[in-house]
């Protein structure tokens, strides 16, 4: 089994696709582990609020394999691949890590949103505190503890909308 490590993003009626979300995941791996959900101001252009998590599945998928499950899971829930990065999303899921992959070329792994955004590296360390990043001698939690940039991030309190 490999560990994948996912990011869950959306802002486009947030609660609704979170939940279908999580639940399209959990026929992935029924054991998965989930952290806190996080409320982020978007990055790179106005909108509405996000909701954020980071998902651990364990998977006998190959790295191409989680790629399209995870791509299928989006376009489920109305996600258009076109080339604008930063825009409003019903739900978008990047895959974070494959095992100890590291890999800079191609599907760079881990990505590059590991290091760059709150909202990716804050629930990273909860979930996996004591986890090395692949490629690096730092854990999750001592690269959310060095972390300096100014993202607004705070967790969200009620989940009532989870129904997983």
């Amino acid at each position: 089994m490999t560990q994948v490590l996912v990011s869950v993003g959306s802002n486009i009626e947030r609660e609704r696709h979170i939940s279908e979300g999580l639940q399209a995941l959990k026929e992935l791996d029924p054991a998965c582990r989930v952290s806190r959900v996080f409320e982020a101001v978007p990055v790179g252009f106005e909108g509405p609020n996000f909701f954020n998590l980071v998902v651990e599945l364990n998977t006998e998928m190959s790295l191409d394999g989680i790629t399209e499950a995870l791509r299928e899971i989006e376009a489920r829930w109305g996600r258009e691949r076109d080339a604008i990065k930063f825009r409003d999303r019903t739900l978008d899921i990047d895959l974070l890590t494959y095992g100890d992959l590291f890999q800079p070329e191609g599907p760079t792994l881990p990505r590059k949103d590991v290091y760059k955004f709150a909202f990716t590296l804050w629930p990273l360390a909860e979930l996996c505190p004591d986890q090395q990043i692949p490629g690096d001698s730092q854990t999750y939690a001592e690269a959310w503890q060095a972390f300096d940039e100014e993202q607004p991030l705070w967790p969200v309190t009620d989940l009532s909308f989870l129904n997983v």
